[in-house]
């Protein structure tokens, strides 16, 4: 089993304490052991709730998973969101919600935890590779629930 296995295993198989809310189908399902999130929209360009915004530790990352893909959420010291593609574009792993926050001149980032690439959590630019970035989400707060656009 290579390093990549191994990532990946990982973080499909965090499932632990699932607690499940249906709502005009939509699935929100959280795990215990990480802050990982399943959620189905029901139309394209619509807003998913993902998580409680008291969920989301500042500076820490979250992964969710919403019409199958696995983006990175991240709340910084200000309270302000972000939304990012999780898969590290240089491993192939789907690690970005676990790497290091910070900021590169006064821009919000975060460094993949596999090769410390650093990525805009504005933008998704790779600031040390500008030709590679990572996919970016609309995200937003409505009435205490983290939303994510599609």
């Amino acid at each position: 089993m290579t390093m990549l296995d191994t990532m990946t295993t990982a973080t499909t198989a965090t499932t632990a304490t699932t607690a499940t809310t249906a709502t005009t189908a939509t699935t929100v399902t959280t795990t215990s052991t990480a802050t990982t999130s399943t959620a189905t929209a029901t139309r394209p360009g619509a807003w998913t709730a993902v998580c409680a915004y008291t969920d989301l530790l500042p500076e820490r990352g979250a992964c969710v998973l919403v019409d199958g893909e696995q983006i990175a959420i991240f709340r910084t010291f200000d309270g302000e969101l972000f939304a990012i593609g999780n898969r590290d574009p240089y491993s192939g792993a789907y690690v970005l919600s676990r790497g290091i926050v910070g900021t590169r001149r006064g821009e919000p980032t975060v460094a993949s935890p596999m090769h410390k690439q650093v990525f805009s959590l504005v933008t998704g630019r790779c600031l040390d590779d500008p030709e590679t970035a990572v996919p970016v989400y609309p995200v937003r707060v409505h009435d205490g629930a983290v939303e994510v656009g599609r």
